[in-house]
């Protein structure tokens, strides 16, 4: 397994695998679940950023993202730090889902996976 690249290993997961030209990411959450939606996206997105940096990509390359939202009512708010933060030209294939997340306190969990 030495071609498959883990980063931030633990015992029950790891925020990103590459292999074969493709960084996975794990869901990622924000760090502070005070924050409203708009901000919790802003640090999920950063995350996301700082994990394909250290792939050795970039949002610019991303193949697909899911993003699941707590509640469906602030839809507009997650899509509002989106849109600042997307690369118009190269929007990936997006889904949304509204789900249960894992901390009640989280409004919102993103998985990207990206071309290196």
């Amino acid at each position: 397994m030495s071609d498959i690249k883990r980063t931030n290993v633990g015992s029950r997961l790891s925020d990103m695998a590459v292999f074969n030209g493709v960084a996975y990411l794990a869901g990622q959450v924000p760090d502070d679940a005070t924050l409203d939606m708009e901000g919790q996206t802003k640090q999920v997105l950063t995350t996301i950023d700082a994990l394909l940096k250290e792939a050795g990509t970039s949002k610019e390359r991303l193949l697909m993202v899911q993003i699941f939202v707590a509640n469906m009512k602030e839809f507009d708010q997650m899509n509002k730090a989106w849109d600042e933060w997307v690369s118009k030209d190269n929007a990936p294939p997006r889904a949304t889902i509204e789900a249960r997340l894992a901390n009640p306190d989280y409004k919102v969990e993103i998985v990207a996976t990206a071309a290196l």
